[in-house]
């Protein structure tokens, strides 16, 4: 629920800088109109695949992922969460996604560790790393198959987590894309100030989880209404959903709390710019306007520190809870499928220029 309370608008055109990969560029200003024709045919398709969820149990932990699976994929897209990391949150991303790569990929997205409907777990609290070691081993337990390249997509501190999983399997990770990154902490941030204070306190988690699962005990069509008329005006009904099913629950509301303490612990440190430099031309952020979790600072820091690494901002304001919306989710689902058929095709073109040479 933490990064879950901003609103999404739309307009009409989108002026975006990307920081090119491409040696010899520096930057490169790009002028996007909204394809407003794509999405409303997305969002009003009927015969569109619906992503299915099911449980999965990843090295002891049962597991939610929603998925679609292509018959013979030549890739697979994996799509970490942020925190929440609730995958129902993503279904209209992860349909999108799966649409317009015109279902040659399979595309999953992987939920955290004991922030499923059911308490599974009986109330432990995982980590940062608990969770990251929970996705390394997912990728090698489902994704068995090492021909197929993996494009980890990663949201917010899902970001974090995306680049932590391409440290620890170079050979399989093929691309990272990691829209609204939350890297480190923004002191600047009173959000972040108050939401720190509050997970750095047992009680206060504790006090908090009680009286968000208190909430859980009402009626589902007054949590529905409660949720549609605060945070939820324009979200899709399947966020509301995953909100009221979800997050109002005492396991849940404590492992995001204790997720977020260790993420604070954890980002007392610089990023690690020494791998994304590495990595430079296997990255790309998204960064949003007005977004605390992933300021614009952010942005220019990495500029300086990783110059070849592909940046760019979503002026459209669909914000950093965009995966809510439809139409969030369809404008970053094109997005990140633009960058993945760009990677593919200069592959291509490496593949034909070696043959020819």
């Amino acid at each position: 629920m933490l990064r879950l309370l901003h609103f999404s608008s739309s307009q009409t055109r989108t002026l975006f800088p990307l920081r090119s990969s491409v040696p010899g560029i520096k930057r490169n200003y790009l002028v996007k109109c909204s394809n407003t024709e794509m999405v409303g045919e997305y969002l009003l398709s009927k015969e569109r695949k619906q992503a299915s969820l099911r449980l999965c149990n990843v090295s002891s932990f049962m597991t939610e992922l929603l998925e679609l699976s292509a018959e013979n994929p030549s890739l697979h897209v994996v799509i970490i969460p942020g925190n929440p990391g609730v995958v129902q949150f993503y279904k209209h991303f992860v349909e999108g996604v799966y649409e317009m790569l015109d279902g040659r990929a399979s595309v999953t997205a992987i939920g955290h560790i004991s922030q499923t409907k059911k308490n599974w777990d009986s109330n432990r609290l995982f980590s940062l790393q608990d969770q990251i070691d929970h996705k390394v081993a997912f990728v090698n337990q489902e994704i068995q198959n090492t021909e197929i390249p993996i494009f980890l997509v990663g949201h917010s501190i899902g970001s974090h987590m995306s680049l932590e999983v391409f440290r620890s399997l170079p050979e399989r990770v093929k691309y990272c894309v990691g829209l609204y990154p939350f890297l480190s902490s923004n002191k600047e941030s009173v959000a972040q100030t108050v939401i720190e204070k509050i997970s750095m306190s047992s009680i206060l988690c504790s006090a908090i989880s009680c009286i968000v699962s208190a909430l859980g005990l009402l009626p589902r069509r007054l949590t529905r209404f409660l949720v549609k008329r605060s945070v939820g005006k324009s979200w899709s009904t399947a966020s509301v959903e995953a909100l009221c099913g979800h997050l109002l629950q005492y396991h849940t509301m404590r492992n995001i709390l204790f997720l977020a303490k260790t993420e604070f612990e954890k980002f007392a440190q610089e990023p690690d710019w020494m791998f994304m430099k590495e990595k430079q031309d296997q990255i790309s952020f998204l960064f949003g306007i007005n977004d605390h979790w992933g300021p614009l600072t952010m942005f220019e820091e990495i500029s300086k520190q990783v110059p070849n690494v592909a940046l760019s901002i979503e002026k459209e304001g669909h914000t950093h809870s965009f995966s809510c919306t439809k139409a969030g989710s369809v404008w970053v689902a094109d997005h990140v499928v633009s960058l993945i058929k760009h990677q593919l095709q200069v592959k291509a073109d490496i593949v034909k220029d070696t043959m020819v040479g």
